[in-house]
């Protein structure tokens, strides 16, 4: 090859793909399309699906699905020892790395916007490690009441933050008491030296797509899930308090019949997509695919990715 080809490859900016959309948009079924067709793994940015045990909950990819395209960044650790940003990023960050010396590109596949505005911007959160005495002292508290101390101490980060969402809470509370500094202030950004091409999917059957995800959920085992969690790891374990694990641990306690928590559980399905919804329109500029089946979107998808993508790889 030409020198002069060879340092022009050089300095050509690896390609990352972000794939995002808010839950049951279709993500999974379109990203390993994408994956097989561009030779990608697949990398996921569900928050949630980063925990083992906790598969049909999540909508985890299945076995079958993870057959047809290699998945990275999911089972990272069990449901009792949360990751939080920091860390999450010292695990994906090389992931992304080796997509790029394999392939020069790399596909980001996930809801979790936060997650995700770390990695494509290069969020810097703090350098706090966990403090679990300052975290049992939170647990015990409530929710309800640190998420309060938070609005007083830190209202910007507070805003962000959903008042049910404990880890986030606990977090944000944990680097204020830990630095005296609020977290918000301390959130700063170097983005990595990548392309970055952003696809949405954002269908408007979502509502109804939520509604038949929600009923396989629990058909295909969410409550017996549930079941097994508690069993390991305690009714007090604060990811079962997360959309569907809540309702289906409420079935088991006896407090709510499955017809019910089914119908909550979707309900508060549609109020997190649209927070998600929101999120992505503010935080993010995706190219939002058209296209009702896998096979529409992805063409539309790689109609913006193969320019970009032939650039990288020359």
């Amino acid at each position: 090859m030409h020198s002069g080809v060879m340092d022009a490859h050089t300095k050509r900016k690896p390609l990352v793909i972000v794939l995002l959309g808010p839950t049951a948009s279709g993500k999974t079924a379109l990203a390993i399309e994408l994956a097989k067709t561009l030779d990608l793994e697949v990398l996921n940015v569900d928050s949630r699906q980063l925990y083992i045990g906790m598969d049909v909950g999540t909508a985890k990819p299945t076995a079958a699905q993870q057959a047809q395209a290699a998945h990275q960044l999911l089972d990272l650790r069990t449901p009792d020892q949360p990751i939080n940003l920091q860390e999450f990023r010292a695990i994906a960050d090389p992931a992304v790395a080796a997509e790029h010396e394999r392939r020069g590109m790399a596909l980001l596949t996930g809801g979790s916007g936060l997650y995700l505005k770390a990695l494509t911007q290069g969020m810097q959160p703090p350098a706090v490690p966990p403090q679990p005495e300052l975290r049992a002292q939170l647990e015990a508290l409530g929710q309800s009441t640190c998420h309060q101390l938070l609005q007083a101490s830190d209202p910007t980060a507070a805003a962000r933050i959903a008042p049910p969402d404990h880890i986030r809470t606990q977090r944000a509370l944990e680097v204020l008491y830990a630095t005296g500094k609020p977290l918000s202030a301390q959130q700063g950004s170097s983005p990595p030296p990548w392309q970055v091409v952003e696809l949405g999917l954002d269908p408007a059957d979502l509502r109804q797509r939520i509604a038949a995800r929600t009923r396989q959920l629990y058909g295909d085992g969410l409550v017996e899930e549930t079941r097994a969690l508690i069993a390991r790891y305690g009714a007090d374990l604060p990811l079962l308090d997360t959309i569907g694990y809540g309702e289906a641990k409420a079935v088991l306690a006896g407090d709510l019949g499955e017809p019910e928590a089914i119908r909550i559980t979707e309900q508060r399905t549609r109020q997190f997509a649209k927070r998600q919804r929101t999120w992505f329109r503010r935080q993010h500029c995706p190219k939002w695919l058209q296209g009702s089946s896998p096979e529409q979107q992805l063409a539309a998808a790689l109609e913006v990715i193969l320019p970009a993508a032939e650039q990288v790889l020359g």
